[in-house]
């Protein structure tokens, strides 16, 4: 009966968004594909316990100059355990194609160190599944640049829409309140 009781506690758990039976978060769950890069991200392995932004990115966005701020929010907390994860994306029609352009924007134009995935769909049912999951936690992005900040345990405590830039005060309020959540 124990037993049972723990493994029906293990699903409803893992399907609520909490630490599924590995011990990895829902939102954790799976890899994605590094920008220009053969290795993949394992995201439960890379970010598990840490606070994490989440950006979907666009190289041809008219709010691609956000890219200069977030990689200077990372630089400002990632001693503090801060993770930032770029998800490029053409579900808005403003990504290239060629991710080798995607990556000459990211890197090149822009100085970007946080990780960069290649380019994922992030809205609707195609949508990888960090993406859907970030959308059941609070909502779907609604344009590009749309950020969400993840406190240790994989759950989201704030999400930011585009116009949000990276040194608004809520959103390293949110941030700082990520970094002191406990895993």
């Amino acid at each position: 009966m124990h037993v049972r009781r723990l493994l029906i506690a293990s699903l409803l758990l893992g399907f609520s968004g909490f630490a599924l039976a590995d011990g990895c978060p829902a939102l954790l769950q799976g890899d994605l594909q590094k920008l220009r890069a053969k290795e993949r991200i394992d995201l439960c392995e890379q970010f598990a316990g840490k606070p994490l932004v989440v950006v979907n990115t666009a190289s041809y966005c008219g709010f691609a100059p956000q890219f200069e701020g977030l990689e200077a929010v990372y630089k400002e907390y990632h001693e503090q355990g801060l993770e930032m994860l770029g998800v490029p994306s053409n579900d808005f029609k403003q990504e290239d194609a060629d991710s080798e352009k995607t990556a000459k924007v990211c890197y090149a134009n822009y100085g970007v160190t946080f990780t960069m995935t290649e380019p994922q769909r992030v809205r609707g049912d195609d949508a990888t599944p960090l993406f859907r999951e970030l959308a059941q936690q609070s909502s779907a992005p609604k344009w590009n640049f749309y950020k969400y900040v993840v406190d240790r345990q994989g759950k989201v405590v704030a999400n930011f829409s585009s116009l949000t830039k990276p040194d608004d005060p809520e959103f390293k309020a949110a941030i700082e309140k990520a970094i002191a959540s406990r895993p």
